[in-house]
């Protein structure tokens, strides 16, 4: 049996920015490996879409993978673009392609100056068990390793399509959103159903108005909100974090409603309010006792989501400009089934008002967004360590329950030093953990302490 000093677990990019910051600190006797089932590192799901107008949600001087090299991803694409001035670049949008791109680059470059070397096992982990010695993996191929200390770095899942006969419809006829290549070879002449109106939606627009998409877009959720959009006016506002982190939620809200009006009338943009709050997402969830963290869940989530996160400009004049011409239409109602007809594919969704919503397309979409709820992720992997009472759901059943530098926490409630969680898994615990300015901070704070660094 295999045995190192650290497995992390899952290669896209929340687990190569781990890797990264080992790199960077282990001595050579630190045996590392990464598992992660994909010949291609450093991407993920995100960013592994080879779509051009697939765009960041944030402008390219924001998202260095590196807290202390503010500048490294603007300093990446200023190298592509030599003759774009610094400031211009690093108010535009790059493509998720050039950040997979980045991020590869930065991970060949650590493996290239560490001290020790990074194993790759081409495998997904099925398993995880604990015993005197440390941790036993057990792979999908059969074969087992060990490991002493172990981070997981277990990618989003996408949630199922929530509807009635959702299990007998196949594809071509139901597509992911995150099956880029499905969605590009939807035929053009298509009329087409988009479950959910979050991000995943977005880029699915993109892709089918890049390759000219002809036929009717309709989009469907339960409370039809649209993300907005990043404004190119500058301005800054003051905002009292520590009043806002004592108030109850519903005094919040009104709060935040009115910096955004008194914005607005000294004619600064009302985003100006949510980039003040950014730093603060994780302090402000956490400030809020679990009853009123269920409200938020409950009746403000999907608000918050519009405005916290935007998209580029121009994605956004790009999806206004499909709506104004009629092709893209907005529906609002809870989807209540499909089934397949030998011509079309019927949906059927229920209003607010109790009537009924019938639409017949061809393809279904879904990009319902990531499932958040542990027990209905159908991972083996999960599923085995909350079988073993290694771990257990975080708050309000989402993610996993995470001590605040990332230790998972046991079914008995006691920290377990040696195994670590980043990203998407901690937000019952953070909320804010899924971009990448958390992401590079948890990476470098697990490879400290992983490795015994101050």
């Amino acid at each position: 049996m295999q045995s190192h000093d650290i497995a992390i677990i899952g290669g896209g990019a929340a687990g190569a920015l781990v890797a990264i910051q080992l790199l960077a600190r282990a001595d050579a006797s630190t045996r590392i490996v990464l598992i992660e089932p994909g010949d291609t590192l450093a991407q993920g799901v995100a960013y592994s879409t080879r779509q051009p107008e697939h765009l960041l949600n944030v402008p390219t001087g924001k998202m260095s993978a590196f807290a202390g090299q503010p500048d490294d991803f603007l300093a990446f694409i200023a190298a592509r673009a030599p003759r774009i001035p610094r400031d211009t670049l690093a108010a535009t949008y790059a493509t998720r392609r050039e950040y997979g791109l980045y991020l590869q680059d930065r991970l060949q470059q650590a493996i290239a100056a560490a001290r020790t070397r990074l194993d790759h096992v081409a495998a997904r982990v099925l398993d995880l068990d604990r015993d005197a010695d440390g941790t036993v993996l057990t792979l999908d191929s059969g074969a087992t390793l060990r490991a002493t200390r172990v981070v997981l770095a277990a990618g989003n899942t996408p949630r199922p399509l929530p509807a009635r006969g959702a299990s007998a419809l196949a594809a071509p006829r139901r597509v992911d959103a995150w099956d880029y290549a499905g969605v590009a070879a939807i035929p053009a002449h298509a009329d087409v159903c988009i479950v959910g109106t979050g991000l995943s939606m977005v880029d699915a627009i993109l892709t089918l108005a890049a390759n000219g998409h002809r036929g009717r877009i309709h989009l469907l959720s339960r409370h039809a909100l649209l993300p907005l959009a990043h404004t190119t006016a500058p301005g800054s506002v003051e905002v009292d974090i520590d009043g806002l982190l004592a108030m109850d939620l519903r005094a919040r809200v009104r709060q935040l409603r009115r910096l955004a009006r008194a914005a607005t009338a000294q004619g600064l943009p009302w985003q100006a309010v949510m980039e003040r709050l950014r730093p603060h997402g994780q302090a402000l969830w956490r400030s809020l006792p679990e009853h009123e963290q269920r409200r938020f869940l409950r009746h403000v989530v999907r608000y918050w989501d519009v405005h916290r996160h935007r998209v580029a400009p121009e994605v956004h004049a790009r999806m206004q400009a499909l709506r104004d011409s009629g092709q893209l239409q907005l529906h609002r109602g809870r989807l209540d089934m499909v089934a397949a007809g030998q011509r079309c594919v019927q949906v059927g969704a229920r209003r607010a008002d109790g009537s009924f919503l019938n639409l017949d397309v061809e393809t279904v979409i879904n990009a319902t967004g990531l499932e958040l709820r542990i027990q209905a992720m159908r991972n083996p992997l999960l599923e085995a360590l909350v079988g073993r009472g290694l771990v257990r759901p975080g708050p309000h059943g989402i993610g996993l329950a995470s001590a605040p530098d990332g230790a998972l926490i046991d079914a008995d409630g006691r920290p377990q030093p040696a195994l670590r969680v980043i990203g998407s898994l901690r937000i019952g615990n953070l909320w804010e953990t899924i971009a990448v300015p958390e992401l590079r901070v948890q990476a470098e704070q697990i490879a400290v302490d992983l490795l015994g660094q101050a």
